[in-house]
Order: C-alpha cells, then structure tokens, then sequence
C-alpha cells in the first residue's frame, strides 16, 4: 500500500518539521571546509583520528598511529593462475572466510572491448559470460595475519562492473554500469545486469547468469532489506537523470545463495520511487533539497519494460511520474534501512551540489537528507571534500565515504551529530607535477571483526587495507 500525500503532510505537520519521521540517531550535515575542522570539540567529544601524515611512499597519507598494506596492485601482484592483477578496482566487500581468513571480492571497472585494456579480467573457464567484455570480479583471500594473500578469478566477461553489494547469505552482487547492447562496442551479448558472485564456492561461480528481473540498465549500487527481502539499486545515468529502484520478489520466495539466478525474467515487481514534499507536492529532482533533514515520502512506480528491449528503463517515465537524481551511487544497509549517495549535480539538475547522502527507512517509506556538501570551489586545496561515491556503514559510528570528485582524494567518516574528519589521502599523482591528478577511492569496506578498512585507489588498481587505533566516532546511533 502506498503511503499518500496526505497522510505523509499529517504526519509532518505532526513532528514540526519532520526529522523526526527519519528514525535514525542524528541529522549527518556537512559543508565545504568541514574536513578541515574535523577535530573541533563539540558535545560528543572530539572526533576523527589527528592530521594527515604525508606518506614518505607517495601512496597514503594516513593520521599518527595508522598504517597500511597493499594487497593487490595491478599489473604487480598475480592471480593463482598467475596473471596479473586486473585494473580498475572499484566496489569491494569483505567476508568472513575459514579459518580467520578474510574474502573480498572486488570489481574490476572495465568498459568496451578487451583490447583497449592491458590488464583485463582473465576469461578463466567456466566463469564467462561474454568473451568481448574485459570486465568482472575477482576474488582476494587475505589470511588472519595479512602475511599470505591469494587472488582468483570470481566472474569475468562482464562490462564495467562499478559497484555492488553484499548479501545477508553471504555473497557479492555485482552490477554492470552500462547499457551495451550485443553489437555495440565489440559485444557479444546484451549488458547492463546485475551478476551473483559467491566467494565461498567457486563452483557457484560457474555458467554465469544475468539476474535479468533486477532490470537492465547503468546499474550502481544494490542493497538487501534482510527482513523484507526488498532489493534496493541506483542507477548512474544522465540525459535524464537516473533513478533509485525497489524490487520486490514474488510470492513465496526465499532468498539464499544462487536463488536469484533461478527466478524467472519477469519475476517480482521492478519499482521506481516517487517522491513528494511535506505540503504533497511532487519532487522531480533529489537535487532540489538544499538543507539536511529534508524529508521526502516515497512512492513505487511500477517499470514498464525492465529489459529496456527498445528504450532505456528510465526514459520509459514522462516527466511528473518518477523522482531522478543526478550520479545515484554508493549504497549501505544499516540502521534498519538504506544510506544511499547522489555524487554531485551540476547544469543537468535543477540546483547544484557536491554530494547528497540519504536515508531511506522502509518502514516509514520516508527519504531523509543526512548529508550535502556546497559546490568546491577549489577541490585542488586539501580540505573540503566533494564527490562522495562509495559509502559504507561503520562500526565505529557513523559513515565512512570514498571520495570521487576533483583535485584531492579523501577517504572520509561522517558522524551521526553532524561532523566530518579526514581518514586518508590519496598521495599518488597519476599526472604531472604542472597538472596534478589523483585517482578517486573506491571499494571502502571493514572486514568483519572491524579491525581493518579496506578501500582502492581505482588507477592503476590499487587494494589497501589499513588499521590502527580506531574507536567510537562521535554521537550514538538508533536502528
């Protein structure tokens, strides 16, 4: 049943103005210039980890006290089968494997045909899907002491495998952010899906399948609702703006592992949202909310045509029937609901920003504005950080965010009052010393005992696994 224009402006009017429909512990707000003053004092004590310490390496500028480990490095380090490492690293997520080990399975960002990439994804035997595809996953074991890693093909064939996300049984949906066709850019087949990969058996790995009913287009991001069953994805896209989707599965089905690729096409409901403002006025654009602790109600339009057979899903909706927003990226379940990132919007969005973090609760079906950073006017100062992209929940509070925008290169935390601190900094210029370049993170994720971050620098294709004396980050939080 969907939640009414009216009902939702009863309800807001009811709570002054509606932060408190969020449910979630405090309103995260940001700013430029708030990384450089993360480490104020504030009613929830200092926060963050200390400056920056420049990396005699050129690699990572860590606080005191941090250090780091590359675990795979492209074109370095080798694959069981002894190629080399692919390129491109982005969405990664760890799981706990045997023995202590720690599984991650990590996307390679590879577009178009092979050739144009001196490290594609190996087509190892039984793990593709399209032999002209360069990209795919491949899975990384680190042992408990970090002293033994082994890398291994997971999927290949697969095109521009962006983000993903992990599932409550334990494996990685990958997600392709293309609309390739076969017959386009050297394809073989149809692209644009989301892939199951399971880290714990190789076997599963076997024949790849498409999970077609999740839809075919510019795929992002996925998340689970590990109580509804719900999956929840973002589309990046312009010209229009993409969308945020909901999929719903039929009746009587139970999620597990290898049980999306065994539903039909057409299986379960594929859903876009709708939003509206307290007064029940349709919002067309995310980027139209400029303050933190907007809230939205949310509807669910059914899509027409999920296979996007003649006309990409989200060009499929007139304007006034779907809610879009410019770069929907990074997704994290947590706190019983969605956190969810609009990188930035520019000229094709009707305001501007440098990035947007929602919360989607699904109980309330409410959307709530929890981060959202002003234009950078200078992203080439070390300071203000623009472009958030991969986002995961942290179990020391609040977010950690990988930063993608332009200059300089964070990985940053969010707490749940409202401020923001610097963890890392991308140190290796991939430019010029006249024109500096740094490559953005990608792939943030704690491994399961939160001991360790790990987090990529995409360019070359770079894993890193950083610890040190984490601890609690700012206020408290509330499910």
């Amino acid at each position: 049943m969907s939640l009414s224009r009216r009902d939702f402006a009863k309800r807001s009017a009811l709570t002054g103005a509606g932060v408190a429909l969020a449910g979630s512990a405090g309103v995260l707000a940001s700013a430029p210039g708030a990384l450089a003053v993360g480490q104020e004092a504030g009613a929830a004590g200092r926060i963050g980890y200390g400056p920056l310490r420049p990396d005699p390496a050129g690699l990572l500028a860590l606080p005191a006290g941090f250090s780091y480990r590359v675990i795979t490095r492209t074109g370095v380090t080798k694959l069981e089968s002894g190629e080399p490492t692919p390129s491109n690293h982005d969405g990664t997520a760890a799981f706990e494997g045997p023995r202590g080990v720690t599984l991650l399975v990590n996307n390679h960002e590879l577009g178009g045909s092979r050739s144009k990439w001196p490290h594609p994804v190996p087509l190892a035997d039984g793990l593709v899907y399209d032999p002209a595809a360069a990209g795919g996953c491949t899975v990384v074991e680190v042992s408990r002491h970090g002293d033994h890693v082994a890398e291994w093909v997971g999927i290949a064939g697969t095109s521009t495998n962006c983000a993903g996300g992990s599932t409550p049984w334990g494996t990685w949906l990958t997600c392709e952010e293309t609309e390739d066709k076969a017959g386009k850019n050297g394809m073989t087949k149809d692209h644009g899906y989301v892939f199951e990969v399971d880290p714990q058996d190789r076997r599963a790995n076997r024949a790849p399948k498409p999970i077609k009913a999740l839809g075919r287009y510019a795929h992002e991001a996925v998340v689970v609702d590990p109580g509804r069953g719900h999956l929840y994805l973002t589309e990046d896209a312009s010209g229009p703006n993409g969308l945020f989707y909901r999929w719903t599965p039929p009746a009587g089905f139970r999620h597990g592992r290898g049980k999306l690729r065994t539903l039909a096409d057409d299986a379960g409901v594929l859903q876009a949202f709708r939003c509206f403002d307290s007064g029940g006025r349709f919002v067309d654009d995310l980027a139209r909310a400029t303050r933190t602790g907007t809230v939205y109600g949310v509807d669910w339009i059914d899509v027409p045509d999920r296979d996007a057979v003649s006309v990409s899903v989200r060009k499929q909706f007139k304007d006034g029937q779907v809610t879009r927003a410019r770069k929907l990226e990074g997704m994290w379940w947590g706190d019983g609901g969605v956190y969810v990132v609009s990188s930035f919007a520019r000229a094709e969005s009707p305001a501007q920003h440098d990035g947007q973090v929602w919360f989607y609760n699904p109980r309330r079906r409410t959307l709530t504005l929890k981060v959202r950073f002003g234009v950078n006017q200078h992203p080439e100062r070390d300071g203000a950080p623009d472009g958030p992209d991969n986002i995961t929940v942290s179990p020391y509070g609040g977010l950690v965010i990988a930063e993608d925008g332009e200059g300089i290169q964070h990985l940053f935390g969010a707490c749940d009052d409202g401020r923001t601190y610097p963890i890392a900094r991308n140190e290796l210029n991939i430019g010029s010393a006249e024109k500096p370049e740094y490559s953005e993170f990608t792939g943030v994720t704690f491994s399961a005992d939160g001991r360790t971050l790990f987090a990529n620098i995409q360019d070359p294709g770079i894993m890193l696994a950083i610890t040190g004396p984490w601890r609690r980050q700012g206020g408290r939080r509330e499910s």
